[in-house]
């Protein structure tokens, strides 16, 4: 479907280019989305008629991107949730949470949903740089640090790797443990050579103690 950009779009092009985009994408989502319209005669003399007004309405709310851009950029978010050994979590991080977290605090309301970039949903603990698209043209990176607890984030916060630190201290656990059956048979067969020893010398004893009363 051959479709005129209302907006930048990103890997498409800016506002009022004619690209070409499959059907479903136009559609489900840059249609609906007022992000462009179908490139026809009707809607052709339409854009060209509001261009102006159109791209100055977007300059207006890009600056407002911008100006909003200073309080978000570079921001941190702490999400607590719980993780198994390896650090997997029970679940996963979703935008959701991400916008939530970001919100949360009053200071940055404008980031919305569909702002957040995010691939693929968190699903280990760590520290995960995170795109928030504020304008088609203004895009920022925040950190989610996602941790067990408020102070393994302060611990990552600071560059520590907190899964190989949990790796390690399983793997001293786990050596404990190994030798722990060792010195428990060590102990034992001490034991068992100190009463052998005294059952020698009480044999021998008592020998001599018949020896004597025979003479």
């Amino acid at each position: 479907m051959d479709i005129i950009l209302l907006e930048r779009v990103e890997k498409l092009g800016s506002i009022g280019d004619i690209v070409t985009v499959k059907n479903g994408y136009a559609r489900n989502f840059l249609l609906p989305n007022k992000k462009a319209l179908r490139a026809n005669a009707a809607n052709k003399k339409v854009f060209e008629a509001n261009r102006q007004q159109i791209e100055a309405d977007n300059e207006a709310k890009r600056k407002e991107a911008e100006a909003a851009s200073g309080s978000i950029e570079g921001k941190q978010i702490v999400l607590i949730r719980a993780s198994s050994a390896s650090g997997q979590l029970y679940g996963s991080v979703s935008v959701r949470d991400i916008v939530e977290a970001l919100n949360a605090d009053g200071k940055s309301s404008v980031v919305e949903k569909s702002m957040v970039i995010l691939e693929k949903p968190i699903k280990t603990l760590g520290v995960f740089d995170v795109r928030v698209r504020l304008h088609p043209e203004v895009n920022v990176t925040i950190q989610a640090n996602v941790a067990r607890s408020d102070d393994e984030a302060d611990l990552q916060k600071d560059g520590v790797d907190v899964i190989a630190q949990m790796f390690e201290e399983d793997q001293a656990e786990l050596a404990a443990n190994a030798l722990a059956p060792d010195s428990e048979d060590d102990a034992q067969e001490a034991g068992e050579e100190a009463t052998s020893e005294a059952a020698d010398e009480t044999a021998e004893t008592e020998e001599q103690d018949d020896t004597e009363t025979k003479e």
